[in-house]
């Protein structure tokens, strides 16, 4: 795909400079771009590399001051790079058909325009949207319903009577709809499995990564709303509720009947506890485990959780509390000898 400087400002609702002819095939990075390629600039102190770059064109802040090569100027040059991409970037996608190999019950619903791989399997009753992609190796249980363009790599398993969205994409290896974990000790010691009979509701545009679960409900259903996306080996416990445009980063782990509100960040292998709820738009740092309620907009850290500030305030004071018990110690030796003599 080609596009002009001017044809690409025109799709991307930006204005332009320099000449609106160049043509433009694809992008690139800064230090790896090539002629034909587009860049972008977000931060003034990358100029030098934008100086130096073989690309014919570059995406750049409002107020910079650089003609060497046409630019297209936006208020977030990051974001419109990416938006970019998108025009000269699709990811492969198989030809609309059923392979032969593919098992799929005779009550099942199909939609037009589906691509159902290799030993695909279809359940009863299950119903599948139009344009849905379903790769090789993927197991639909019975009475599923899969939305409109939605894409379900290899090895996706999705459990009896889930419901998955319109433009869902789940990655490889990804399982909606296991049984929770849910226990309960019997008098002798013993653990009683509470049965799991409730169900998942993915809803549309949303993307969950490689091997992650998202567990069914014991009663009702676990929820992820609109626009929520899940990173690689994520588990969403049984009856959690995921907010809107929710980010889940690698390795996160929900225990049961936790909320998570809208907008909410957990950076890479966080821990929330059961019935914990997380605010609309709080930040939970990295490696933090959640014991206990977090309010809207807070940004928390470590083990238990505490305010990003306090916790920052501790873990600088903390190489000094090294210092501070030797000279106790010597503060104890002395003041004994004093009370000696």
């Amino acid at each position: 795909m080609t596009m002009t400087v001017r044809e690409l400002a025109e799709r991307l609702g930006c204005p332009f400079e320099g000449d609106g002819g160049v043509e433009i095939r694809g992008v690139a990075d800064l230090d790896q771009a090539k002629d034909g390629d587009l860049v972008f600039l977000a931060k003034n102190k990358y100029l030098g590399r934008l100086e130096s770059t073989s690309a014919s064109a570059a995406v750049v802040p409002l107020g910079l001051a650089f003609g060497r090569i046409p630019v297209l100027r936006s208020a977030n040059p990051h974001l419109t790079f990416v938006r970019a991409a998108e025009l000269f970037y699709r990811p492969y996608r198989p030809a609309p058909g059923i392979h032969l190999s593919a098992a799929i019950a005779s009550s099942a619903k199909i939609g037009p325009g589906v691509s159902i791989g290799a030993h695909a399997v279809i359940g009863e009753g299950a119903e599948i949207g139009a344009g849905t992609v379903i790769f090789p190796n993927v197991t639909v249980y019975p009475r599923v319903r899969v939305g409109e363009e939605t894409v379900l790599h290899s090895g996706v398993q999705l459990r009896e009577g889930v419901s998955i969205g319109n433009r869902v994409i789940l990655h490889n290896g990804v399982v909606i709809g296991a049984d929770g974990f849910g226990y309960l000790r019997a008098e002798d010691g013993s653990h009683i499995k509470i049965p799991q009979m409730g169900t998942v509701i993915i809803e549309d545009d949303v993307e969950i990564g490689a091997n992650s679960t998202v567990d069914r409900a014991a009663l009702g259903a676990t929820i992820i709303r609109r626009g929520v996306k899940i990173d690689d080996l994520v588990i969403v416990s049984h009856n959690c509720e995921v907010g809107r445009n929710a980010i889940l980063v690698a390795q996160v782990g929900i225990a049961g009947s936790s909320t998570i509100g809208q907008g909410a960040i957990l950076s890479g292998q966080v821990g929330i506890a059961d019935h914990v709820t997380i605010g609309d738009g709080a930040v939970i740092a990295a490696k933090s485990g959640v014991t206990g309620n977090v309010p809207a907009g807070a940004f928390v850290s470590g083990s238990p959780h505490l305010d990003i500030r306090v916790w920052r305030k501790f873990w600088a004071l903390a190489p000094q509390t090294i210092e501070a018990a030797r000279q106790f110690k010597k503060l104890k030796t002395r003041v004994d000898e004093l009370e000696k003599s």
